[in-house]
């Protein structure tokens, strides 16, 4: 597991470093400017010529820190202070005056000049107000530069929090981040604007912060094959779920198809469709293997029935937002008993009708927004939506006790018991219509398959991900298809049932 720290929770590790371990932050800091030193040598970057432009606070002495030590290697440096001489903190007036004893002059302005190499130190991880005026025209400047862009700890006008740019932002080539990575460096657009990100350890003690608040966490590749749901020899179809998906309507038949076939394409032993009449020959020719039953008026008795038939039921994919469609959905809310993932269309009629929330008689629900969805769920915007996601999440799910999957360049899965899983797999190619029907019925048949909300959502969005991984390679960026992601969906399920054999291997040659 790898913790993704926001930018108040580093801020509180260095307090309890400092303040209970007893360690100088001026200590931190002359480690930190060790480490991303020794960075920029090991990454071979060209110091001929470093510029490096430091703001009033720890970033900045970090910065002043950095110069230091380039000088004392015989490196020529430029150093521009750009901050407030009345809000320097004590440690950066401790380091400037360390480094004028070395002859280096500090520049009160960034001053333009072809530079080999320019390094950011003006904000850190601290940073929450939008950068405007001076600062605002002075990182426009840096950006233009042709020079290699190296950011110290964060880039200047990346949310640390959230990922989001602070009105400007450094675009970064390599970013050095101290103790753990930071949640702004792995959610879009902040991914963006970090460059190759690597983690200096500093001495920064953590482990408190992880231990007593919810924090963001993301897997290693390797991890997730614990989550599988087991195989047993001695099996057959009903042993690994039956899902009901309620999907598709007229014109509509490929979302119900591309969740039927993801879900067996991902373990479901049997896979029921429930859809209008007019979709059934073109399922049927499509798939096979799927049970299809239709309706052409709302029939409540065969609904329930099929609700008590289902391990699990999957709703919402393609089916509109007609009469017809919302009276199948409020049935659904009102009597499923078995855990239910909601997606697209159900979506939007609850956002309609948010009267169907009170209806709910258990939490076993998985909800799959994309973010237009969920704006319209929370009646928010987009915009708002983005700039504090995990925020809006934490008290989404805190409230109506589900798991929420919500789909972006990076995915976020929150349920109430854990800290938000960030999702790292997954790539461009993967935005067409139908990607996120196909998510649907990865994570329902896992849930099928007796996978709890939390785990099915994890797993799914990461298997979904790494499908899109495989598809790439062979079809490059532009060409991959939302059913290409159900045939590579055996990739990586087949490398997730690798790392279990080879860690069962290990272990029994352990024993």
């Amino acid at each position: 597991m790898r913790y993704l720290l926001n930018g108040n929770q580093m801020k509180k590790a260095d307090q309890y470093t400092i303040q209970e371990l007893g360690i100088s932050s001026m200590e931190l800091m002359e480690r930190a400017a060790k480490r991303c030193v020794e960075t920029m040598e090991a990454e071979k970057l060209d110091l001929s010529k470093a510029c490096i432009v430091c703001g009033s606070g720890n970033n900045g002495g970090d910065g002043f820190a950095i110069a230091r030590l380039l000088k004392e290697k015989g490196y020529p440096v430029t150093v521009c202070f750009v901050g407030n001489e009345s809000h320097r903190t004590d440690e950066t007036k401790q380091q400037m005056s360390k480094l004028r004893e070395t002859g280096v002059e500090i520049f009160k302005e960034y001053k333009e000049d072809e530079y080999s190499i320019i390094i950011d130190a003006m904000f850190g991880v601290g940073l929450s107000r939008e950068i405007i005026g001076k600062y605002f025209q002075i990182i426009q400047k840096m950006n233009e530069a042709k020079a290699v862009k190296f950011a110290v700890d964060m880039p200047s006008g990346i949310s640390a929090n959230h990922g989001s740019v602070l009105g400007i932002a450094f675009r970064a080539d390599i970013t050095v981040t101290f103790q753990m990575e930071k949640l702004g460096l792995a959610i879009y657009p902040g991914k963006e604007y970090s460059g190759k990100v690597i983690v200096a350890d500093i001495g920064i003690h953590t482990e408190k912060i992880i231990a007593t608040e919810k924090t963001a966490y993301t897997y290693e590749k390797k991890e997730y094959c614990k989550f599988l749901p087991a195989r047993k020899e001695n099996s057959n179809k009903g042993t690994y779920g039956k899902l009901l998906v309620i999907a598709g309507s007229k014109g509509m038949s490929g979302a119900a198809y591309l969740n039927a076939k993801a879900a067996y394409m991902s373990g479901a032993g049997l896979v029921q469709i429930y859809t209008p009449e007019e979709n059934r020959i073109i399922l049927q020719q499509l798939l096979p293997e799927a049970i299809i039953t239709t309706y052409d008026i709302f029939d409540k008795t065969e609904l329930l029935n099929l609700l008590t038939w289902a391990d699990a039921v999957c709703i919402g994919s393609g089916i509109g937002i007609s009469e017809r469609s919302r009276r199948i959905l409020k049935a659904t809310l009102e009597h499923v008993k078995v855990p239910c993932l909601i997606d697209a269309d159900g979506l939007n009629l609850i956002a309609e009708h948010n009267a169907y929330l009170q209806k709910i008689h258990h939490t076993d629900f998985v909800i799959t927004p994309h973010m237009k969805e969920m704006s319209r769920l929370l009646h928010i915007s987009v915009e708002e939506l983005k700039q504090h996601r995990m925020d809006i999440l934490d008290s989404f799910v805190q409230k109506s006790q589900w798991t929420c999957v919500l789909k972006d360049a990076r995915t976020i899965v929150a349920s109430v018991s854990e800290g938000n899983y960030v999702n790292m797999s997954g790539n461009s190619a993967m935005a067409k219509a139908g990607s996120g029907d196909v998510l649907a019925g990865i994570i329902a048949a896992l849930l099928a398959q007796g996978l709890s909300c939390r785990k099915a959502a994890v797993l799914g969005a990461y298997l979904h991900g790494r499908a899109g991984d495989y598809a790439r390679i062979d079809k490059g960026s532009y060409s991959v298809l939302a059913r290409d992601l159900t045939e590579y969906l055996s990739n990586a399920f087949k490398e997730q049932e690798e790392v279990k054999s080879e860690e069962l291997y290990e272990s029994l040659c352990k024993d």
